[in-house]
């Protein structure tokens, strides 16, 4: 059950998404990245104190290894998000489920069949999302998401590692927003920054709080629930963004395209069934 946080982790997770395609109009993707770890890194703190949680960490390797991968997927992310579609960004953001599953695979974690053939399914997704999506132009786009994929990938890879030294959610939500903010003021000095008024402040501020709510929520569900069926269930973003998208932007995609964004779905739903019948993760 723990891992149905990641649902709520969804919902918050378009939310920022609407935020940061918004923000895009008038701020670079290291400046929201900026922002959004900025923001989140107050807000944890006081969190942090809030709960008494110490901030000393046995495991600073793994910490700094999550917060650099986080960040770079974080950025990716955000510039795919400026570029294309809310939901064809969303989508290939979500193949990081297709990568968990390969470096679990990698790291000697033994996936039954059928989450093999999840995989398998979210990848002939992947296919056809991209085919009829994107044009030309929309090709560099396209790399950047799924290159924000395969980071995440490794992100929620490090995320289980923490969980099963015992970490606290809290402070491994800190640590990801301490690096990230040092990560994204290292890359400013090489971006335009633009004044903040009264919208983009609004917007930016909305970012770092959804971020960081969504942060907490997809943590535990990393943490204390099960790996796999987590991973599937942060595919209900997708449904959430492509709602939006069509609501507030009227973004449409073709048919091929929403039959792969189906077909990635469905492998999330598939890889949820096939974890919990996994005897090597209990809740």
């Amino acid at each position: 059950m723990q891992s149905l946080w990641m649902l709520v982790a969804s919902l918050l997770f378009a939310c920022m998404g609407v935020c940061v395609k918004l923000a895009a109009a008038t701020h670079s993707a290291v400046e929201i990245s900026f922002w959004r770890s900025l923001i989140a890194l107050v807000l944890s703190f006081a969190l942090v104190r809030l709960r008494g949680v110490s901030l000393r960490t046995p495991h600073w390797r793994w910490q700094i290894t999550r917060g650099a991968v986080g960040f770079a997927s974080l950025f990716s992310y955000f510039y795919a998000i400026s570029l294309l579609p809310l939901a064809t960004a969303v989508t290939l953001n979500y193949t990081s489920a297709i990568f968990l599953a390969l470096y679990l695979a990698l790291s000697g974690w033994r996936l039954q069949r059928g989450i093999l053939g999840a995989v398998v399914i979210g990848l002939v997704g992947v296919v056809l999302l991209l085919r009829p999506s994107f044009h030309a132009d929309q090709l560099f786009g396209g790399l950047v998401g799924l290159a924000s994929g395969v980071m995440a990938g490794m992100a929620y890879f490090s995320l289980r590692e923490l969980g099963a030294r015992g970490e606290a959610e809290t402070r491994t939500v800190f640590y990801f927003s301490l690096v990230a903010t040092v990560a994204s003021v290292a890359w400013l000095p090489f971006f335009d920054w633009h004044p903040i008024d009264a919208r983009s402040g609004g917007l930016l501020l909305g970012v770092g709080i959804f971020a960081t709510l969504a942060q907490l929520a997809m943590t535990r569900a990393y943490a204390r629930g099960k790996t796999m069926a987590a991973a599937a269930l942060a595919y209900s973003t997708v449904v959430f963004s492509s709602l939006f998208g069509m609501l507030l932007w009227g973004e449409t995609l073709g048919i091929s395209a929403w039959a792969g964004i189906g077909l990635i779905v469905l492998s999330g739903i598939a890889a949820t069934h096939f974890s919990r019948a996994s005897p090597l993760e209990q809740d």
